[in-house]
């Protein structure tokens, strides 16, 4: 009996620990984090939007960072993201 208590003490506070962590990631207020669109850092069909004519939005670019193709990111976090191309953009680039 002890054994069995002993273990689902162990499993509760596993789910506690990991509940821990995952509301860390959150802000205090419950808020998602702020997002920004950051183009040319995605990778051929990962971006999140808007990659050119004839394209249908999520998904549909056609090479790796592809100047017109846009990924959310963290605010603040795009003009710093170094690629083969160069930097992250807040507007489009030219493929």
């Amino acid at each position: 009996m002890t054994s069995r208590n002993l273990t689902l003490g162990a499993l509760a506070l596993t789910a506690l620990v990991s509940g821990a962590a995952l509301a860390q990631t959150a802000s205090a207020d419950g808020a998602k984090p702020a997002m920004e669109k950051c183009y040319g850092v995605s990778m051929a069909g990962k971006n999140d939007c808007a990659a050119g004519p004839g394209t249908t939005c999520a998904g549909s670019s056609k090479v790796d960072y592809q100047g017109n193709a846009w990924k959310f990111v963290p605010a603040g976090t795009c003009t710093s993201i170094q690629t083969p191309k160069g930097m992250g953009s807040l507007s489009p680039l030219k493929s």
